[in-house]
């Protein structure tokens, strides 16, 4: 094994966690802007009080000799031509111009105190995170279906503290730091990386990757390192399925059939096939949900259910609703139904794709 590659690629992954972006052009006018502000606090003092203090050239202290005066010595650099003569100036130069030389300092320097301090802080909230997170999901790959994963888990009440993205691009755990969550650049397919994602203590893994191979990869270590986490994997030729289950995925999806037939149900029957894309997209009108049966349902046929069951997960295996070993329903059992999604997570106009 190569543990200097090892090595390497650890300190490659980094942490993402969710921010508010500011632009570095509106942090520079800001800290100008707040520096500027201290000069004009002082100029104000040292007029206030310009009779305590003498200018070289003989002349009283007008609004330009203070400006002036506040500008040099806040920037430390005090040509002495005007110095507090009167004790009274002095105490104020003690008092007030020194706090805000130090505060100007400060605003001047704090690009640099804030890079010291960037890793400090960073190490302290991974820390924090580490502690706190528990069954959550780890989400490999923030493309295109990682990014509608994460739509629906959202739509569904999936809080964002709850989902971790791990990407290999920059761009794309900026971009779900962005929408609020926690993201760690890196391979996701290594076994550190995902220690990062504490998926350990994960209670379910999406992984959405590019490539088939990747995502039988991912699965693969993954599994290893959950041996109870709901791993469900995405692939794009349906000959791969059974290398991910093989690798410990309980669910494959097979993205470029089931969207090739997608396509030929619409082309058939538009109706269906706008019924199917309600059923399959977050927030339309129309979702499959499971959920535990209620007291009154127990006991019952599953046409005798308000709500349309599809099917009867029993002993971890789902029944469709024709099959006849269902029979009544149990209360240990699961309903994978379809109904009205809720008015909490209907999508509103203008938010659609928004992780």
């Amino acid at each position: 094994m190569d543990v200097q590659g090892e090595d390497q690629a650890g300190r490659q992954s980094r942490f993402g966690f969710p921010y508010r972006p500011r632009g570095p052009f509106r942090i520079i006018v800001s800290r100008l802007a707040l520096a500027f502000a201290l000069i004009l606090l002082g100029t104000a003092v040292v007029y206030l009080g310009r009779s305590g203090y003498r200018d070289s050239t003989g002349h009283p202290l007008g609004l330009l000799t203070s400006f002036y005066y506040s500008a040099v010595t806040l920037t430390t650099i005090g040509y002495g031509d005007v110095v507090p003569a009167s004790d009274s100036a002095r105490i104020v130069n003690t008092l007030v111009i020194t706090p805000l030389r130090l505060g100007f300092l400060l605003v001047l320097v704090g690009t640099t105190i804030s890079a010291l301090t960037e890793r400090t802080r960073a190490e302290w909230r991974e820390q924090t995170w580490r502690g706190k997170v528990r069954n959550h999901t780890v989400v490999v790959g923030y493309g295109t279906k990682g990014r509608a994963a994460v739509a629906t888990l959202r739509a569904r009440g999936t809080e964002p503290r709850e989902i971790v993205v791990v990407d290999a691009a920059a761009s794309a755990v900026g971009e779900a730091n962005r929408h609020g969550l926690v993201g760690i650049v890196g391979d996701g397919t290594r076994s550190d990386v995902l220690a990062r994602a504490e998926l350990g203590k994960a209670g379910h893994v999406l992984i959405a990757t590019a490539s088939d191979d990747t995502a039988v990869l991912a699965a693969l270590t993954a599994r290893r390192m959950n041996a109870s986490a709901v791993i469900t994997a995405s692939v794009a030729r349906a000959e791969n399925v059974a290398l991910l289950r093989e690798g410990g995925a309980d669910n494959v999806i097979t993205s470029s059939e089931t969207a090739g037939h997608l396509l030929g149900v619409a082309s058939l029957s538009p109706s269906v096939g706008t019924v199917l894309e309600e059923l399959l997209s977050a927030g339309l009108g129309l979702e499959v949900a499971e959920r535990s049966p209620e007291p009154d349902e127990v006991g019952r046929d599953p046409r005798q259910i308000a709500e349309s069951v599809l099917a009867v997960v029993r002993d971890g295996r789902p029944l469709r609703y024709s099959d006849p070993r269902i029979g009544a329903v149990r209360a240990d059992d699961r309903l994978v139904i379809a109904r009205e999604t809720p008015a909490s997570h209907r999508r509103r106009p203008g938010h659609e794709g928004k992780g």
